[in-house]
């Protein structure tokens, strides 16, 4: 150890002699020299290094080009590379042509005029042509493969449907809140998503209706769905692209287009459009008018008709013109006076429920209880008051002998019929019948029966012995069934009440045959009246200003004064121009009415129905068919006529029938002339009264049907036997229940779709089915008896049968065939086209037109849609119910937000047609999961369920 020390010190003290004391400082200063020049030589190489690697990697992801601003500016100058585009797109020319020019159009429209100003390439705009072309390719393509049959003849009809008992359901629930205050539009539209969340349980698009901003977010969520199923998936990767179509798509085609559609006034007008070769009907006209609440309508009209009487006023006319003139300006001071009349009503608050007005007043139209039993909406009536007093028995017993008895003369003329061919027949037909009788015994009149039907004893004997000892006949019943129409035509609980009962004033309105009130007097409502009338109409409403009286002071004159030969669509008839003159105490008037002879004819059998001792003392000189229109047929049809008029207008008759004078001012009025039953309605009893006229008056029936219905009819007597034999089936089965009058349903069929309540015992008849739901929705016949709506279904069901048996559904096949067939796809490119793009030009955004004008075409459109509806209808389903039907479809297309709503439901139906392997239902409860609607729904729930899980 000491040698080490002693070695280690002797060399410091030799170094510090050798390089002095401060050769530890130079030491120091040199090692951090060379440190720090090492640092430095390393940090300058590798930054030329690093400089070097950066630019090859730079080159090395890009085509090798000569760098700087001129070879650049070069390259833009250079020619573009030329685009192909393949201009087939469907595989039809037809509609290929019209696409391509939407395409061009479009891209004209909604991108160059914007893009020109930023760079003169076509290659951005030929790309986007290409992948438009390519998204409508594959459209095509897909539109192909897709059967489309069931979405136009049962989804479409389903949607709708839905959408007018939701619409309906609205209605009622605003009515409920209070009926002294009217709902404001808001209040409906509210409503109307509160149903529909409840009907469809899983969406609702309130949101989408109703906020413009959240519409336009679900129209390009939409179609960036579309193009991602319809693009390649190179051009669907390319953001700019895609968003470029998708707004073009969104903004530029789909929401211009659901504007228009869901535009009530446009609505209105393609109603008028449709039906425009259907005449005005000045009575439907005025129906509407005294019918209307709405006092902007009744305002627009009044100004109009004003408009016209300062116009009219102001022309200098002679001769036969002044008579028009009068005429012309006497109907529109009617108008103008009636609009006035309804305007003050409602403004202040008069407005009353004519039937319930009805019905507190005696002067009423006597139905006899025959017509009632024979009669579809009159007996429907009938059986719910019967219901309500317990007699229901009574009259099922009666209906159903009579359908009994019917059956049976059917089927025992088939067993003499097969009989007389030689045939081998069972006594199966005999056993069914027997089967029947004791089943209709058993039901009504065995000491089991519940309720029994109340007879004499002996009858009841009488029958019993029969049943056991002969072979039934189909008069086996009918002493017993005799028995039971006294007993309802006598007793005070049934017929004779009814007819004090407001259901009698409600079949009245149903059959048109009430007159509503009308309010004479001070304006305070004092000296109101009610004036009953078998030939009014609860259409016209509570301010009838015709004045039309019975009163002695009124003496009326009529003659026909000239007759003519018409020309109407190739068929000549007469016709007989009457003058009437009408004189009161305090003035005159005289006008001149035009009638055919079938107007007479008419008229005649309708006065004869209601006033039977009319028939032998007023005779209506028969029909006659003739080649040429001689003079002497005509002056002796005209002196015919004259005497059938002046014993009409005979003081004497008119005071024997008061109520007669109603039916004579009726067909005397300067205005078109409203027939009761036509010829083809009257034929049509037989159909719509399948108890008492059955399978036999059917066949009957159709012998007399025009030539274009009876070819198709005459299937139906090659299957009569097995029709009856089907029929009486049914009746046996039937007699051991009890009718059901209120049905049975596990849920609540209200509360759901329209398609859940097709009838699974329905043939797959289409259009049966159609026409049902249809008829359900429209004109709300759930709300009626079950017999009813089966009555209807049946005869639905013969009419299609009997006039085209099972053609019609290949029809139809062959009519959906037809929409989508090239010629009409190109014809509704070409009207898109043409709508759009008017001339080739963008069209200007069509001004919002006058308040006024719109009124008035919603006025128009009412009458329209009155004026077609035929009176066949009416008399299956009740004329008030079908005022309420139609104006009830008018009312829901009159807010634009439902008919958005309904515009969505089409489209989002036509996209899952399209699309059935994808999940687009799921994807659309996503896109309207936003819903206020629906969250509160939800909240409900959630509230509704939490007590009962606790209980658990």
């Amino acid at each position: 150890i000491l040698s080490i020390w002693g070695w280690g010190s002797l060399g410091i003290v030799l170094f510090l002699i050798t390089f002095g004391p401060f050769v530890i400082f130079y030491l120091t200063f040199y090692i951090l020299c060379f440190v720090g020049g090492g640092l430095v030589v390393t940090l300058l190489f590798g930054k030329t290094n690093s400089e070097k690697y950066l630019e090859q990697c730079e080159h090395s992801f890009l085509p090798p080009t000569s760098t700087g601003v001129p070879k650049c500016l070069e390259e833009m100058k250079r020619e573009a590379r030329t685009i192909k585009i393949d201009r087939r797109l469907t595989g039809a020319n037809i509609i290929d042509e019209p696409l391509q020019q939407v395409i061009q159009f479009s891209l004209r429209d909604y991108v160059q005029y914007w893009y020109y100003t930023l760079s003169d390439d076509e290659s951005f705009l030929l790309e986007i042509r290409q992948t438009l072309q390519n998204a409508l390719i594959q459209f095509a393509t897909r539109s192909k493969e897709i059967d489309w049959q069931p979405y136009f003849t049962t989804r479409i009809v389903d949607d709708f449907g839905t959408h007018l008992r939701v619409f309906r359901k609205a209605q009622q629930k605003i009515t409920e809140k209070d009926d002294q205050v009217k709902g404001t539009a808001e209040d409906l539209v509210d409503t109307f998503f509160e149903v529909e969340v409840e009907m469809e349980k899983e969406v609702c698009r309130d949101l989408v209706c109703t906020s413009p901003k959240d519409e336009e977010g679900f129209l390009r969520d939409l179609c960036e769905v579309l193009l991602y199923l319809l693009l390649p998936p190179g051009d669907f990767q390319n953001k700019i692209m895609r968003y470029f179509v998708r707004e073009i798509l969104a903004r530029g085609i789909l929401l211009p287009l659901i504007n228009q559609l869901s535009d009530p006034d446009y609505i209105n007008q393609y109603v008028i459009w449709m039906i425009r070769d259907s005449n005005c009907n000045y009575e439907a006209f005025m129906n509407i008018i005294k019918l209307s609440d709405n006092i902007g309508e009744l305002e627009a009209v009044r100004d109009k008709a004003a408009e016209e009487l300062q116009y009219l006023r102001s022309l200098d006319t002679a001769g036969d013109d002044i008579n028009t003139i009068k005429n012309q300006i006497n109907s529109l001071l009617f108008v103008k006076k009636v609009c006035d009349s309804r305007i003050q009503r409602l403004q202040s608050g008069k407005e009353i429920n004519t039937v319930k007005l009805a019905a507190n007043f005696g002067k009423l139209c006597t139905v006899p209880l025959d017509s009632i039993l024979v009669d579809n909406v009159a007996l429907q009536f009938f059986m719910d008051y019967m219901q309500q007093t317990g007699g229901q028995a009574h009259l099922f017993f009666w209906m159903t002998v009579e359908g009994y008895r019917v059956t049976a003369q059917q089927q025992l003329e088939v067993l003499l019929s097969r009989q007389r061919d030689g045939k081998h027949q069972t006594n199966q037909t005999k056993g069914l019948l027997r089967a029947a009788a004791v089943g209709i015994y058993e039901q009504y009149l065995s000491e089991k029966a519940s309720p029994r039907v109340t007879v004499d004893d002996y009858l009841v004997a009488k029958l019993a012995d029969t049943l056991n000892h002969e072979d039934p006949t189909p008069e086996i019943f009918d002493d017993i069934q005799r028995k039971v129409y006294e007993l309802m035509l006598r007793d005070e609980r049934f017929y004779p009440s009814f007819r004090q009962n407001a259901l009698y004033v409600r079949m009245l309105a149903e059959l048109d045959m009430l007159k509503d009130p009308s309010f004479r007097g001070s304006d305070d409502g004092d000296g109101e009246s009610f004036n009953g009338s078998p030939t009014g109409s609860i259409n016209l409403s509570l301010d009838d200003l015709s004045n039309v009286s019975s009163d002695d002071s009124v003496q009326l004159h009529a003659y026909i004064s000239d007759t003519g030969v018409c020309n109407d669509h190739g068929k000549t008839y007469a016709l007989y121009a009457i003058t009437v003159h009408r004189r009161n105490l305090n003035s005159e008037e005289m006008w001149k009415t035009y009638r055919r002879y079938s107007d007479f004819h008419d008229f005649h059998m309708r006065i004869t129905e209601q006033f039977e001792s009319l028939s032998s003392i007023l005779k209506l000189p028969g029909k006659k068919t003739f080649n040429n229109m001689d003079r002497d047929f005509l002056e002796k049809r005209k002196k015919d006529l004259n005497a059938y008029l002046q014993l009409l207008l005979a003081p004497e008759m008119m005071k024997a029938s008061p109520a007669l004078a109603h039916y004579v001012y009726d067909f005397l009025e300067n205005k078109a002339y409203s027939k009761g039953k036509g010829d083809f309605a009257r034929k049509m009893d037989t159909f719509v009264n399948p108890l008492r006229n059955s399978m036999r008056n059917v066949s009957n029936a159709v012998k007399s049907l025009p030539d274009s219905l009876a070819e198709g009819m005459t299937k139906m007597s090659d299957n009569m036997g097995k029709m009856s034999e089907r029929l009486g089936q049914d009746i046996k089965q039937s007699f051991f229940k009890v009718p059901p009058l209120i049905p049975k349903t596990d849920s609540d069929p209200e509360h759901r779709r329209v398609s859940a309540q097709l009838d699974d015992n329905v043939d797959d008849n289409i259009p049966l089915r159609v026409m049902l739901l249809l008829m359900d929705e429209v004109f709300d016949l759930k709300e009626r008896n079950q017999w009813l709506r089966r009555n209807i279904k049946n005869l639905l069901q013969q009419l299609i049968r009997a006039t085209y048996g099972d053609t019609i559904n290949r029809k139809i096949v062959d009519h959906v065939d037809w929409m989508t067939s090239p010629e009409q796809v190109a014809d509704s490119v070409k009207r898109f086209r043409d709508a759009f793009w008017p001339n080739g030009i963008l069209a200007e955004t069509v001004p919002c037109r006058d308040k006024s004008i719109r009124m008035r075409t919603r006025v128009a459109g009412k009458t329209k849609l009155l004026a077609i509806m035929p009176d066949e209808l009416k008399h299956i389903i009740g004329a008030e119910t079908t005022r309420k039907g139609i104006l009830r479809v008018f009312e829901m297309f009159q807010h634009n937000q439902l008919n958005r709503r309904m515009v969505y439901v089409f489209l989002e139906g036509f996209l899952e047609t399209l699309f059935p392997q994808y999940k687009f239902r799921e994807l659309f409860n996503k896109l309207h999961s936003r819903s206020k609607q629906m969250q509160k729904y939800k909240q409900k729930l959630q509230t509704t369920q939490a007590p009962s899980l606790q209980k658990r």
